[in-house]
């Protein structure tokens, strides 16, 4: 039987890289998964249920959060959007690492019902450095921009509870320090009491 594989949090601001960084440490890799998370907004042109999203109603949504089938959940744009704890499960047991890129509240909820998750927050080198990367994406109002900053600020507050964090000011680095931390993981020696009492 395969080692189960582990359940991958990686949150961050809007603009620390977390996208390029995981891209970049999953490159090659055939044992990281994503999440497909369950959402309530209808699919988009292309998109296919199963793949890019679970696609349901907001009834079944309901019933998904009152019968704890999501890991976690929450609101965005009038839709709803959640993790399903049997996919992912299902893919933790086959020996998959699962990766969900969520704010922190989600990772909150994560921590609650799965313990053992991994936590990881990704943060730039400074607000002053993500407010340039904000500024040099040329796609955010100042408004935007100023929001984004207010909330990083919130987010560094609220993630206390983070097991790591990788600060991306160089990307080849911080990949090698995601992947570092995955191989980590799986030579806890908790992991392999099973293996020492049968050696």
């Amino acid at each position: 039987m395969s080692e189960r594989g582990k359940l991958l949090v990686i949150s961050g601001p809007s603009g620390a890289g977390k996208s390029t960084v995981v891209a970049k440490a999953i490159e090659g890799r055939t044992d990281i998964c994503f999440s497909t998370s369950v959402t309530t907004r209808s699919p988009r042109p292309g998109e296919v249920h199963g793949r890019e999203y679970f696609f349901v109603n907001f009834e079944r949504f309901r019933e998904m959060v009152e019968n704890d089938e999501l890991l976690e959940h929450a609101e965005y744009v009038a839709n709803r959007y959640g993790t399903p704890r049997s996919y992912v499960e299902k893919r933790l047991d086959e020996g998959m690492n699962v990766l969900l890129d969520i704010e922190v509240q989600g990772a909150r909820q994560v921590r609650k019902k799965m313990p053992e998750a991994i936590l990881i927050f990704i943060a730039p080198p400074s607000l002053v450095e993500l407010e340039r990367r904000l500024r040099g994406r040329g796609t955010d109002t100042e408004r935007a921009i100023e929001g984004r900053l207010i909330r990083a600020r919130q987010e560094y507050q609220e993630a206390d509870f983070y097991d790591y964090l990788i600060v991306n000011d160089d990307v080849d680095k911080a990949a090698a320090k995601l992947n570092a931390i995955i191989e980590a993981e799986h030579c806890r020696f908790g992991d392999w009491a099973n293996w020492l009492k049968s050696n």
